[in-house]
């Protein structure tokens, strides 16, 4: 489960993009908020891949990562690129598939490599086609998922949504939330998952969400008090998520994309509703 919401400079009260991300995981898993350094390699060792190295150095980033995966769930590069995922199921049953790249791969190897939104929006989709998409999402259990991506700079966003190692984009006119379900119209109407209660765990989440954004302009204060609030469900399954042993909020991020200086990031490791929102970069 995750929630993400971007509100590009044109929407938001400063005049700078903003971007943000809850991310709901299992409630025991520990998340390591980290400094990526630009390395060079001649393979790049993912959860359960090696795959070609990126040509030249990759770019140095901010990322939350579960401690036991090589790929993070939500980062910042240098070069003011922010990227999230989140678990989306589809048409497509994703057990039983080969282990390739995870979401969270997918979100790591973006910002290492992306220097701009549409940059970063390649390399998914070009390592996805290339790739695949497979292995669990969680330590310790078989459970694999496909995602979606949230992708913004300054000036631009994308959503990527996927099914196996198809996949479809959309960009954003200034404002956009995604959730755990499929929500580019043309990709819901071919990939939705028939049985997934998303009327219950995933809809009210992302009503809340549009009911932030369409309050323009948006400000960071209005979105840190989003990801604090428990809007959006019963029996936990909330923006601030609390479902004891299932799922919980256990890292938060929002970072200010500028088109002049370095991008401003603030994070919250654990449940946001308990914790304040501190500068990170």
């Amino acid at each position: 489960m995750c929630d993400c919401l971007v509100v590009l400079d044109t929407a938001s009260w400063d005049g700078h993009t903003l971007f943000a991300k809850n991310s709901d995981r299992p409630p025991n898993e520990v998340q390591l908020l980290e400094w990526f350094e630009p390395r060079t390699e001649r393979k790049t060792k993912t959860t359960y891949l090696h795959i070609p190295a990126h040509d030249g150095e990759t770019l140095r980033f901010l990322g939350s990562r579960p401690s036991w995966m090589w790929g993070v769930e939500h980062g910042v590069n240098e070069a003011g690129v922010a990227v999230g995922n989140a678990t989306i199921y589809t048409t497509l049953d994703p057990r039983g598939m080969p282990a390739a790249l995870t979401g969270m791969d997918l979100v790591r190897l973006a910002l290492e490599r992306g220097a701009t939104a549409i940059d970063a929006v390649s390399v998914v989709t070009e390592l996805l086609e290339r790739h695949g998409q497979g292995g669990s999402g969680h330590e310790g259990v078989d459970r694999p998922y496909w995602s979606s991506f949230l992708v913004a700079d300054p000036r631009s966003a994308f959503v990527v949504e996927t099914s196996g190692r198809d996949y479809e984009v959309e960009r954003v006119e200034r404002t956009r939330a995604t959730s755990n379900r499929t929500t580019i119209p043309s990709f819901d109407r071919r990939h939705r998952h028939p049985g997934q209660p998303v009327d219950k765990l995933v809809d009210p989440r992302l009503a809340a969400s549009n009911d932030v954004l369409v309050r323009e302009p948006v400000s960071f204060d209005a979105l840190a008090a989003h990801l604090r609030s428990h809007a959006g469900g019963d029996d936990g399954y909330t923006i601030c998520m609390h479902v004891p042993g299932v799922e919980a909020t256990t890292a938060s991020s929002i970072a200010e994309l500028r088109s002049e200086g370095s991008p401003r990031v603030w994070t919250a490791q654990g449940s946001p509703c308990q914790r304040e929102f501190t500068r990170s970069w």
